[in-house]
């Protein structure tokens, strides 16, 4: 009786050991297939910096609103960093980066600035407010809810 006992003992400590082992295994599928479906997980208005200097980055948008402009972001070399989070909601943005070393990626559209971080609802009268005024180029996103800009020398 002793042995029956034994050899039950065994048989079910091994299917119990299969079992685990089973559910690990459909678990970490179930994982991994979660991941290919969902995508890799992004910012909605991304920047890479391609170029050999770290750079700080600022950006503009229109809400439908008003105008607002926000920075600083520092992204070292051959990094992005997210600068919108969430659903991009209009067709176009606007940066200004600059390396520190003479680098800077300006455009036409002007917007306020601050040498610290900041965020800033207005687009005129950036002097007069103690501001800075910069020239951010213009980003054409097609009016995708996601957009990767890269920035390169």
């Amino acid at each position: 009786m002793l042995v029956a006992r034994e050899k039950y003992w065994r048989h079910s400590r091994n299917r119990i050991t299969s079992v685990a082992t089973m559910n690990r295994f459909t678990c970490f599928a179930v994982l991994a297939l979660g991941a290919v479906w969902a995508g890799p997980a992004h910012a909605s208005l991304q920047v890479c910096n391609q170029t050999g200097r770290a750079v700080r980055v600022a950006v503009g948008r229109f809400d439908g609103k008003s105008w607002t402009s926000a920075g600083w972001w520092s992204i070292g070399s051959k990094q992005c960093t997210g600068v919108v989070v969430g659903p991009l909601i209009a067709e176009f943005y606007y940066l200004y980066a600059i390396d520190g070393k003479g680098g800077v990626w300006e455009g036409d559209t002007h917007f306020c600035t601050a040498p610290n971080a900041f965020t800033i609802n207005q687009r005129g009268a950036c002097a007069s407010n103690g501001l800075d005024r910069r020239g951010f180029f213009k980003i054409d996103t097609g009016n995708s809810p996601d957009w990767t800009q890269t920035l390169s020398d």
